[in-house]
Order: C-alpha cells, then structure tokens, then sequence
C-alpha cells in the first residue's frame, strides 16, 4: 500500500472520530430542533451545559414548549431551576395551563412551588378542575349517648399564592372531621342529627376551617350516616359494673376485718381465763400466811373447806342434772 495512501485512511478515520466525539458530546440534533421551532440557542450553549453537567434536553425541550406557547423564558432561568434540583419540564407545564386558564402565576412563584416539593402543575390543573376530598366515617356522640357516624366529601381548590407553607390535604381532613365530632358532641339528639345532615356541614364551614391551608373549601356535604352503639348506656353499664366490684370489695374487707376481730376476742378470753388461774393459783399461798400470822384461825380455815365442799356438791348436782335433761332430750320418743 502506498504511503499516499495510507494517510489518506488515517485522515479519514480521525475525521469520523472527531464527527462521533462531536455528536455524542454536543446534542447536534437537539440544536437544529431549537432552532427549527425558533428558540435561538447557540451551539456553545448546549456545549456549556454539557461543561455544567446539565442535561440539555431537560431544559431545551421545555423551553421549545415555552416559546411556542409564547412564554418569556429563557435557558438562564430554566438552567439554574434544574440545578436547584427542580423539574423543569412540570413548572413549564404549569406555566402553560395556567396561562390557558388565565390564571396569573410567575415562573418564580411556581418554581417555588415545585422546589417546595408540591405538585405544580397538579395545584394549577385542581384550580380550574376542584377536587373532591372524601373523608373516612367520623364517629360522634349526640348529648342523649347514641354515636352518630358519617362520611363527608370535601370539595376544595388549590390556592396557588398559599401552596408554600400551606397545609395539606390530611389538615383539612383532620378539620373537618373534629367540626364533625364537635357538631354531632353539641346537639341535643341524634335524632336532630340525622332530620338535617347539612348542619353539619354549614356548622363546619362556619369555621373557617381552611384557614392557614393549601386549599379553598368549596362546600362540605355529608355523603353518609350512620346510627352507631348507644354509648351512654354502655357508659353507664360499665359503671354500674364498677361500682358493684367496688362494693363486693368493701364488703368482703368488712368481712374479714370481722374474722379478725373475733378471733382477737376469742384471744382475749383465753388472755383472761389465764389470769383467773393465776389468781387462783395465789389462794392457797394467801390462806397459808394468814394462818402464820394469825390472821386466819383454824375453825375459819374449817369453815372455808366446808364452803367450797358445799359448792363443789352443788356444781356436781347441777352437772348431772344438766346432763340427764340433755340425755331426755336426744332419746327418741320409742325409746322412753
């Protein structure tokens, strides 16, 4: 092979390199599509965004879709919301539908929006189309204890100057269902409660409820209602009950502090018996020093033997009486 040539195919070949480093590198295609819908985008530009690790497509394709809805934007702003690590693509969607629905929203206050981490374009798309919130049943008891549960639909729509630093759906479930509690808690019956269900849902929007919210509530209606447990008479139940186990307590505690005390008593006999022995036991003694002093001479001493010998015979008498009437008592008719 000749030299000629040979250059001639190393030439060739570093030019098809150059050309595959250069499409892969600069989004080529992407530049003629920009300018072919009339966005003047440099070539350089798509070269820097490459330098500054941006994705060109992802802030191209919106600002194709911004100039042919004829939004004044600009690569600078686009760039610099997609570095900030938002959605390019959604804020200009939003911008977009809210242009279409006459809906004032600045590119500024919806990228603030988005990089609040809120859907956008879903807040501008529920602006013009209200969402209907549907909350679970919500139980509340009337003044008479019967639990009334009901299930409303909350109808709202999204406020766009308060989506930053507003409060979101779950708030305003969490509202309305204590209105629902704190309605049904105040009426008289829950017979009131289910003739007019709507006053609820006028006691509810009387508040204010979506003060501080995301969302304008539109209307509150009850969707369902429900008769739940008569609670008052559970209540009262369960204090009956209670009150009956307080009551076995109290009587089982007199009871055994009773056992107590007699068995105390019973010790206190036997604690007196004792002593009276001993007492007893100090006769015989006193009876011997009275004879040694003189105090006590020996017809006296005779005289108290023939006493206590008299008592024993009459305790003996009366034993065996007692116990010949008891004898007559348990022998059986046929047997006398």
């Amino acid at each position: 092979m000749a030299t000629d040539q040979l250059m001639i195919l190393i030439g060739l070949g570093a030019v098809i390199i150059f050309f595959v480093v250069l499409f892969t590198f600069v989004p080529v295609m992407l530049w003629i599509s920009a300018w072919a819908a009339g966005v003047k985008l440099g070539i350089w530009q798509l070269v820097g965004m490459r330098l500054r690790r941006v994705i060109p497509h992802r802030v191209v394709n919106p600002l194709i879709k911004a100039v042919k809805a004829g939004l004044d934007l600009n690569t600078n702003k686009l760039e610099g919301h997609y570095l900030a690590g938002g959605n390019v693509d959604r804020v200009v969607n939003a911008l977009i539908a809210a242009q279409r629905a006459n809906i004032e929203l600045s590119f500024e206050r919806a990228a603030a929006i988005d990089l609040a981490g809120r859907d956008v374009l879903e807040a501008v798309q529920m602006s013009v189309n209200p969402k209907v919130i549907e909350t679970p049943f919500i139980a509340g008891v009337a003044m008479d204890g019967i639990e009334v549960k009901a299930k409303a639909r909350i109808t709202v729509r999204a406020n766009i100057d308060r989506l930053v630093g507003g409060a979101g759906e779950d708030t305003v479930i969490a509202r309305v269902g204590e209105g629902i509690v704190s309605t049904i808690g105040s009426s008289e019956s829950h017979k009131k409660v289910l003739e007019n269900p709507d006053l609820i849902s006028q006691t509810v929007l009387k508040k204010g409820l979506d003060s501080g919210t995301a969302f304008e509530i539109l209307s509150i209606d009850i969707a369902d209602i429900d008769i739940g447990k008569n609670i008052g008479a559970g209540l009262q139940t369960d204090q009956a009950e209670a009150d009956k186990k307080i009551a076995q307590a109290k009587a089982e505690e007199r009871r055994a502090m009773a056992v107590a005390q007699e068995q105390e008593m019973k010790a206190r006999v036997e604690e007196m018996r004792a002593k009276v022995v001993e007492a007893e036991a100090e006769v015989p003694l006193a009876m011997s020093e009275a004879l040694r002093s003189g105090n006590l001479g020996v017809m006296d001493y005779m005289n108290f033997n023939n006493v206590k010998a008299d008592t024993d015979m009459r305790d003996s008498i009366g034993k065996a009486t007692d116990d010949g009437e008891e004898g007559d008592k348990t022998k059986r008719p046929t047997d006398r």
